[in-house]
C-alpha cells in the first residue's frame, strides 16, 4: 500500500504546484467529467429499477415493505437482487452528485 500514498502524495504535490487559477481549472472541469458520469450511472441504475417495476407491475418501494409474492418465481427472486442493487446505486450516486455540487457552483457549468 505504500505504492499508492506515494503516488497520491506526487499528485497531491504536483496540483499545488499549480497556479491558482489552473487549480481551480482542474478542479472545475474535473467535477464536470465527473458529474457527466454519475449521471449516466444514476439513469442507467433508474431504468433498471423501472424495467423491473414495469416487468412485475409492482413498485419496488412496494415489494420492500410487504416482500415478495409467496408464488414469486426464481426469476423474480434473481431480478429483485438486482434492482435492489440498482437502488443502492441511485442512493449513492445521488449523494455523489449533491458532493460535486458545491465544486461546480463556480466552475464551467455556471
Amino acid at each position: 500500500m505504500r505504492g499508492i500514498a506515494e503516488v497520491d502524495e506526487k499528485i497531491e504535490n504536483a496540483f499545488m504546484s499549480l497556479p491558482s487559477e489552473d487549480k481551480s481549472a482542474v478542479i472545475s472541469h474535473g467535477a464536470a467529467i465527473r458529474l457527466s458520469e454519475l449521471n449516466k450511472r444514476a439513469f442507467l441504475a433508474r431504468e433498471k429499477v423501472r424495467s423491473f417495476e414495469e416487468k412485475y407491475a409492482v413498485k419496488l418501494p412496494e415489494i420492500e415493505k410487504t416482500g415478495l409474492p409467496d408464488d414469486a418465481g426464481y426469476e423474480m427472486h434473481e431480478d429483485y437482487i438486482m434492482c435492489s442493487h440498482w437502488s443502492d446505486v441511485i442512493e449513492k450516486t445521488e449523494k455523489q452528485i449533491e458532493l460535486l455540487r458545491p465544486l461546480l457552483e463556480y466552475g464551467v457549468l455556471r
